[in-house]
């Protein structure tokens, strides 16, 4: 990102345009306090983000696949203490 002073911006106005169209940012500022960013009219929209690592099990796998919805076993399932009730096979204290 490129940071100039309006005096430096009319002066070189043609190579920030060109900057610009390049796709780099710049700023024109008034002293050391920035104001405007210097950007094409017709700017390509954002690239579409695409997921990376997960690609794959966040579009369309099934969670059936891998049992993700299958009942958790039962000695799981003790360790979920709902009711604030001990478990059965709890250690004493």
């Amino acid at each position: 990102m490129a940071t100039v002073t309006v005096h430096e911006a009319k002066t070189h106005l043609s190579r920030l345009i060109a900057e610009a169209m390049a796709g780099d940012e710049v700023v024109i500022a008034r002293g050391k306090q920035p104001m405007v960013r210097l950007v094409p009219v017709n700017a390509p929209p954002p690239a579409k983000r695409e997921l990376g690592w997960l690609r794959d099990d966040a579009r369309g796998s099934d969670p059936l696949a891998y049992g993700f919805w299958d009942p958790l076993p039962p000695d799981e399932l003790a360790l979920w203490n709902f009711e604030g009730e001990e478990p059965d096979d709890a250690p004493a204290a």
